[in-house]
């Protein structure tokens, strides 16, 4: 999903009077939580992990904002679902009058203008490293995202994963166990929720869709995900959600 934004201001050169004020306390709201200025376009919840990355990012960050909910007959939407092409649609963050859409794109800007919530690590070695698995979460692990498509309301307990989606499985164990074993988690970045876990907070879904075999710290890693109430929020409106894509669904 590549793509292009307007950018935001350059950390070392950003006057510190334009970032948003936090209250204090982790996923705090801002002083005036109107949100009126900032929306954020979505799809499906049940088929779309892109929408969910966006989502958690500005739930982790704090901000206020409205849901846009596009639907998933939309062309460039359902594309999107069926990873025939990438969307400009979803998910799309529009802030002030800036859009910005991509994740990654959204996730960096974010950072920019809510700088409290700590989206980055501060430590510009854990920043690197967090950058670069979002990057490979981005971009990589085809064969895990077509064969294992995002659906919160399947349930499959002998669900067969073919040799090259577990070779990507095998790749995201290793970076979870690296990150957990390097900052002693419960997220992979230590006890502050950052970028990295809302790019990675789909696969923790489909993980436990296909009921995937996993070591006992990716194990538990997928479960702190799961746990979060942002996660069980979305759940709660995917579950709810009447429409289906037959092409998701069919194999279920």
């Amino acid at each position: 999903m590549t793509s292009s934004a307007t950018p935001p201001t350059r950390r070392n050169s950003r006057p510190r009077a334009t970032s948003l004020k936090l209250a204090s306390g982790s996923g705090a709201q801002p002083a005036t939580p109107d949100a009126a200025d900032t929306e954020l376009s979505i799809s499906s919840r049940n088929y779309s992990s892109w929408s969910l990355r966006g989502w958690l990012m500005m739930k982790f960050s704090g901000i206020a904002f409205r849901e846009v909910v596009v639907p998933i007959d939309a062309p460039g939407a359902r594309a999107e679902l069926l990873l025939l092409a990438p969307s400009i649609l979803v998910p799309c963050l529009t802030h002030r009058g800036i859009r910005v859409w991509d994740t990654l794109a959204i996730g960096e800007y974010l950072n920019e203008i809510a700088p409290e919530a700590r989206l980055l690590p501060e430590d510009p070695v854990q920043r690197a490293h967090c950058r670069s698995i979002c990057g490979e979460m981005h971009s990589g692990f085809t064969a895990m995202r077509a064969s294992l498509p995002m659906n919160i309301r399947a349930r499959l307990a002998e669900f067969k994963v073919w040799s090259k989606a577990r070779q990507d499985i095998e790749r995201i164990e290793a970076i979870w166990q690296d990150c957990l074993e390097r900052h002693g988690g419960p997220f992979l970045f230590g006890s502050r929720r950052t970028l990295a876990d809302a790019m990675f907070a789909p696969v923790a879904s489909r993980f436990t869709t296909y009921a995937v075999a996993l070591s006992p710290a990716s194990a538990g890693y997928r479960d702190t995900i799961m746990a979060m109430p942002e996660i069980a929020e979305w759940t709660a409106a995917a579950l709810a959600e009447p429409e289906e894509l037959d092409e998701l669904d069919m194999e279920f």
